[in-house]
């Protein structure tokens, strides 16, 4: 018997899906790239790259065709999806190919039905319920585990640039993107090199620097796997607090060289049913969170200490609440039509 787990909206309803733009700047639905990938739709863009739904006419799959923005950096593009092909792990989006064509490079990976973690906490949670938030950052570690096996550093780990598979009922979650990381990584450090207006001119540092570990804000070359880890636990507090642990733009810099991470809201931890998950999560992710990067765990360990970690793996579903019989208890009927008991308690925090 599969028991449905509910989860609260900020609406207290259902999701919704904010719309995206139709089309994207680079190509458009029936454009073929490399004799064998046809655009299908835009996706959207980041910092660094559009992304596109394409057909793959060999294999006949849907893919994710992701193009840089600038065409210069084709070389350093090429190494990153070289080095991204190792992974191959279930939470890390797979790198499929590498084309090069009209002086412009092209990423194909493996297409994820959802959206990433930042769209869903801003549009259907504002904040994980601990016990999903615990199940998310499991499955990010081992991610991660798998990437750090195969040599391989992300160095711009952030909500963003996780998916959401089957979006807001994440179903399950993968890294991606991978596959820029040396693209983000020369950016980065360029911006951070400038100074303060160089930072605040790049989108992608902008989006990065809430998760950067203080070595990546000091060197950048000097970030290894340590960064990481770092980044994982700032995104993990994001999840569950509903706010970044040190802030965003550069008001976040001293704050994150202090590595003082602060507490948890109350409203995570006097709710009795989420509040030892809540507490336990905290945990790891204040180890996460140390200024000295040797002193932090490593993937591996992480994976490890999240093997005693509690949390329900049935599938989450949505509803609307049915009926109130007072002001304590409910029904919610689901989607399939089934009403399932809800108690006031019961919600996320």
């Amino acid at each position: 018997m599969r028991i449905p787990t509910f989860s609260i909206t900020r609406s207290g309803l259902t999701a919704t899906t904010k719309p995206m733009s139709a089309s994207g700047t680079l190509h458009q639905a029936g454009d073929v790239i490399g004799g064998r990938y046809t655009v299908l739709s835009y996706v959207g863009e980041g910092g660094m790259q559009e992304v596109y739904r394409a057909n793959d006419g060999l294999l006949g799959r849907t893919v994710a065709l992701k193009a840089p923005k600038n065409r210069s950096a084709a070389k350093r593009f090429q190494r990153s999806a070289v080095v991204s092909a190792r992974v191959n792990h279930a939470n890390v989006a797979k790198t499929l190919d590498y084309v090069e064509e009209a002086d412009r490079a092209y990423l194909i990976e493996e297409f994820i039905e959802g959206k990433d973690l930042g769209r869903v906490l801003k549009e259907n949670f504002g904040q994980f319920d601990p016990l999903l938030a615990c199940r998310v950052f499991h499955r990010l570690a081992k991610g991660l585990a798998a990437s750090h096996h195969a040599g391989v550093v992300h160095r711009d780990i952030k909500p963003s640039n996780v998916m959401a598979v089957g979006g807001e009922n994440v179903r399950d979650v993968k890294i991606t993107d991978f596959g820029i990381a040396k693209l983000a990584e020369d950016e980065l450090a360029e911006a951070i090199e400038g100074g303060d207006d160089s930072i605040t001119a790049s989108q992608t540092a902008i989006g990065a620097l809430p998760y950067m570990a203080p070595e990546m804000i000091n060197s950048m070359k000097d970030a290894g796997k340590p960064a990481d880890v770092w980044s994982l636990g700032a995104l993990c507090f994001e999840l569950i607090a509903g706010l970044k642990p040190f802030g965003s733009g550069l008001k976040a810099v001293p704050a994150i060289q202090a590595a003082k991470l602060p507490p948890l809201p109350r409203n995570v931890t006097s709710n009795l049913q989420f509040k030892a998950s809540a507490e336990e999560l905290y945990a790891l992710v204040k180890d996460c969170i140390v200024a000295e990067p040797g002193r932090r765990p490593t993937a591996d360990q992480l994976v490890s200490r999240c093997e005693v970690l509690c949390y329900p793996t049935a599938q989450r579903e949505f509803g609307h609440v049915s009926s109130i019989k007072n002001p304590y208890f409910g029904f919610i009927t689901a989607e399939n039509g089934s009403d399932v008991f809800v108690h006031v308690d019961c919600s996320r925090p």
